[in-house]
């Protein structure tokens, strides 16, 4: 890290009044720095804050907004390097992907500056009959008020961004929770967003106990939760009462393989195993279903598992490391155990299975039953498992058998197959000719059923952080 102690960010100020929070470098699992910890008081200030900035960051223009965000922008891409190093150690990310969530972290604060002065309203025409003769309608956009923001630890710098940038951009103070396995990058957003002229109080970004953060979900003075982590989203939901709330909450994104990819397996094989293993599958979107066609399984299957065999384990800091080590022992232990309860059911390991600590090795497995969590839950993990098929509308069906349905990949050179998959796929997006793991910045972004609720994107999440003000006009 670029340095030992990192303060946590109440109303715009920095602050230290302890650094009670060890951040581990995941791959040595020694400490790598030390970090403020907000307690319950310190949550209730911020969110003091928050809602007397409201009126202050109404009135600061879009301009002005959008001068924050361009500041943003040319700030990280001078501390690139300190940013993508600071997320491998924290994330145990590979340099190279931790590289690509910086670029990607300037690309979603671009877009924010962009829209930032795009936020349009609407005119109405009211004289739909005699009595409304000589009305007019008009509609604009307003913030929405204090926003309150929980990220979570796989993708701490873009995922912050995610919620920060398009609440700037929209005129929202806010209040954010990071996850406290990697709070880092968000305090270094938080360093650069200090430098800028927001109106006091218009951010907060407090590390916290999960014991303190009840108010970011229940407190009714914030206007809207904003999401990103596991099922226990919905919970937050049922708690947060009558503000909005947007859910990002995971899937187990499934990639059809169509009978007519047989001769271009290895451009399809090469994007799968980046799919399925990119940032050790930590990812909401990663490959973790495969349906191959039954004509060209068998070929697939063997250029998978080699493929997956040949990916580069290690010290996520070396260049040639693909796979680094998962968060934590706890999450390889539950892979670990899930891989044995669907071996006990019947399924085959063609591939990797073993665990040191918190690393696990790439693997693949086959005739995994249905209801066996590898299949039916989250792995969020290094695992993934193939099937057959013989139909495509079969495929269709088994990619919509399960409680998520966030994104999903379609390899198929048929018009008709990719446009029956979209209209067929009970999922947030489709993703033809590549994996569901694709995803840039300004396209609506989440998923159905167990998977979430909204839709992030910088001018999708602009749309949940502002609200239609009606005006009428009588003429004369």
């Amino acid at each position: 890290m670029s340095k030992p102690t990192y303060p946590y960010y109440l109303a715009n100020k920095a602050r230290q009044p302890n650094a009670a929070l060890a951040v581990l470098d995941k791959y040595s699992g020694k400490v790598a720095a030390n970090v403020a910890l907000a307690d319950a008081r310190a949550v209730d200030k911020a969110i003091v804050a928050a809602v007397d900035a409201q009126t202050p960051m109404r009135a600061f223009p879009p301009f002005a907004r959008q001068a924050v965000l361009e500041h943003c922008v040319a700030r990280f891409r001078e501390r690139f390097d300190e940013l993508a190093l600071a997320l491998c150690i924290e994330a145990g990310k590979p340099i190279k992907d931790s590289e690509g969530e910086v670029t990607r972290l300037i690309d979603t604060f671009r877009v924010a500056a962009e829209e930032a002065v795009r936020i349009d309203g609407e005119v109405l025409n009211l004289e739909i009959s005699k009595r409304a003769q000589g009305y007019r309608g008009f509609v604009q956009r307003v913030p929405i008020g204090a926003c309150s923001f929980i990220t979570p630890f796989n993708f701490p710098l873009n995922l912050v961004a995610h919620k920060v940038a398009p609440a700037i951009a929209a005129g929202c103070p806010f209040v954010l929770k990071p996850s406290e396995k990697t709070p880092i990058g968000a305090l270094i957003i938080g360093e650069v967003l200090a430098e800028t002229d927001l109106p006091k109080g218009a951010f907060s970004i407090l590390p916290c106990r999960i014991e303190d953060a009840g108010p970011f979900v229940s407190d009714e003075r914030l206007k809207l939760l904003s999401f990103t982590g596991g099922q226990v989203g919905w919970e937050l939901k049922a708690k947060a009462g009558r503000k909005k709330v947007v859910l990002e909450l995971g899937g187990n994104a499934a990639c059809i393989v169509d009978a007519d990819q047989q001769e271009k397996l290895d451009h399809v094989v090469e994007r799968m195993v980046f799919g399925a293993y990119y940032q050790s599958g930590q990812s909401c979107i990663k490959v973790q279903r495969i349906y191959a066609h039954a004509s060209l399984h068998a070929e697939l299957r063997k250029r998978f598992v080699a493929a997956t065999k040949k990916l580069k384990a290690g010290d996520p800091r070396k260049r040639d490391t693909f796979l680094g080590p998962l968060i934590d022992e706890a999450s390889a232990k539950r892979l670990e155990t899930w891989i044995g309860e669907a071996r006990r059911a019947g399924a085959k390991l063609l591939c990797g299975g073993s665990r040191d600590a918190n690393r696990l090795e790439a693997t693949v497995l086959e005739n995994v039953p249905r209801d066996a969590k590898l299949n039916a839950l989250e792995a969020f993990g290094p695992v993934t498992v193939l099937a057959s098929f013989d139909d495509f509308e079969d495929a269709l069906a088994r990619v919509n058998d399960a409680d998520y349905g966030l994104q999903a990949g379609v390899f198929t050179d048929s018009l008709a197959n990719a446009t029956r998959a979209w209209d067929a796929l009970e999922v947030g997006g489709v993703v033809i000719n590549d994996v569901p793991s694709f995803r840039v910045d300004n396209m609506p972004y989440g998923g159905v059923k167990r998977s979430g609720l909204g839709r992030e994107g910088i001018r999708y999440a602009i749309e949940d952080m502002t609200e239609r003000r009606l005006m009428v006009l009588r003429g004369e």
